[in-house]
């Protein structure tokens, strides 16, 4: 009885051990490779498995969730001969955990040291200017290079991005001074513009005020022209008809003659600037007269014309 009793336990107690080491239950995320008597066979995908048991051995048990690693400060030369020390992060998954666990050995410490010497090689190739302004730029040409580099190791590079680029202290303060002479040079440039284009506007509107003026002035000048034309030829007019008048013996118009130039030459002694005060003897008959004949030439005018 006790052996049997014995025996049931032994034998519960190997069903047991066999089933331990024939199921497997892989977590989400992972995945383990199989060896048989030391030969990877296959890749256990998440979930509940079985292995034939003692003969079927896990191998590697590795993630294939997006991991992060940190690249070490580097002190790098760049193009011109400035030192910038540089640091970064690497973001990369599993692909292929069979490549993953037996083309390379420790696959964190060979993706980085893969990264720190592609990042020397790509900052050693640019300026100081150039790789400030262009992170992007060197975040490609850094995931291009790495990521064709680990692709034989079942691994997939998503992103590679600098971190931090530093300079001595010294060329930090150079740095700021240029970029505050810079500043004050495109102010200065700015304010030059400024005056430059304000000047021009001005010149340009001096320019069309006086191109108006002389137009103004063209215009007024002709019509004074012709005014003065107008008032010459009915000067002359009356003058012919007064000389016409006179030729035929008409005392009124010789009175309208004389009496008209005795009054334009008193309007201009009044008008004058320098006179003040003039006295003169004035002869009202002359110019009772010269009224006179310009009434005697109205009502002839009158007469003789519905005789016309």
């Amino acid at each position: 009885m006790d052996a049997f009793f014995v025996f049931t336990i032994a034998l519960v107690f190997l069903v047991i051990v066999i089933l331990a080491a024939g199921v497997k239950v892989v977590p989400q995320g992972y995945q383990w490779t199989v060896e048989r008597f030391g030969r990877y066979t296959r890749t256990l995908q998440p979930g509940l498995t079985l292995i034939v048991p003692f003969i079927d051995t896990i191998g590697r048990k590795l993630s294939v969730m997006e991991s992060v690693l940190d690249v070490p400060s580097q002190n790098v030369i760049s193009r011109d001969n400035v030192a910038v020390t540089a640091d970064g992060v690497v973001f990369f998954r599993i692909d292929n955990a069979a490549q993953a666990a037996y083309q390379i050995d420790n696959l964190k410490a060979a993706i980085v040291n893969l990264t720190t010497t592609n990042l020397r090689s790509v900052l050693g190739s640019m300026e100081l200017d150039h790789m400030l302004s262009n992170r992007e730029q060197i975040n490609d040409r850094l995931l291009l290079a790495v990521d064709a580099a680990t692709a034989p190791w079942g691994v997939k590079v998503t992103r590679i991005e600098i971190r931090d680029l530093n300079m001595a202290p010294e060329l930090q303060e150079a740095m700021n001074l240029q970029m505050t002479a810079e500043r004050h040079r495109r102010a200065v440039v700015t304010k030059a513009n400024g005056q430059k284009e304000a000047e021009i506007l001005q010149a340009e509107g001096e320019k069309q005020a006086a191109v108006l003026r002389a137009e103004g002035e063209k215009q007024a000048a002709i019509l004074i022209a012709e005014a003065r034309e107008r008032q010459a030829q009915a000067e002359a007019k009356a003058t012919k008809d007064v000389s016409e008048a006179i030729s035929g013996g008409n005392i009124q118009a010789i009175q309208y003659f004389l009496g008209l130039k005795y009054v334009e030459a008193i309007k201009d002694i009044g008008s004058s600037q320098n006179s003040k005060l003039v006295l003169m003897p004035l002869e009202a008959g002359g110019v009772t007269g010269a009224v006179a004949g310009i009434a005697e030439l109205l009502k002839a005018s009158n007469i003789t014309t519905p005789t016309a």
